[in-house]
């Protein structure tokens, strides 16, 4: 499985990006998908994701209510998007696939497959 997020940059606080993740070589519909973090100097922590057919989102508590999870699993892409960001925020972002079948569940937790990240940087 390969995954490629980008979407990432600079911006200030209270802004939006959206990230987008392209996944390929698994059928994206049969998988839980995530998103993890890493911020600097900090361990990676899970902090959303989203059942096979995207009705169930689970958020960690740092990011609930502004961060919406999503998956289009036709392209198989999936999709972050980051409201009210606030420089705690700033970290490599990396989405993932759940291919060992832990499920989507609240706190999400990391799952096993994740690929190249992309750098989030808010600015106060």
């Amino acid at each position: 499985v390969q995954l490629q997020a980008s979407g990432g940059g600079l911006v200030q606080a209270g802004g939006s990006l959206r990230l987008s993740c392209a996944i390929s070589g698994v059928r994206l519909e049969d998988y839980t998908v995530g998103w993890s973090r890493q911020a600097p100097g900090k361990e990676r922590e899970g902090i959303a994701c989203a059942s096979r057919n995207g009705y169930s989102t689970y958020y960690a508590d740092s990011v609930k209510g502004r961060f919406i999870a999503s998956r289009d699993n036709a392209n198989n892409m999936v999709y972050l998007q980051m409201d009210s960001l606030k420089p705690e925020d700033t970290a490599v972002y990396y989405c993932e696939v759940d291919r060992k079948g832990s499920g989507c569940y609240e706190p999400p937790i990391l799952f096993a497959s994740w690929g190249q990240g992309t750098l989030v940087t808010v600015s106060s």
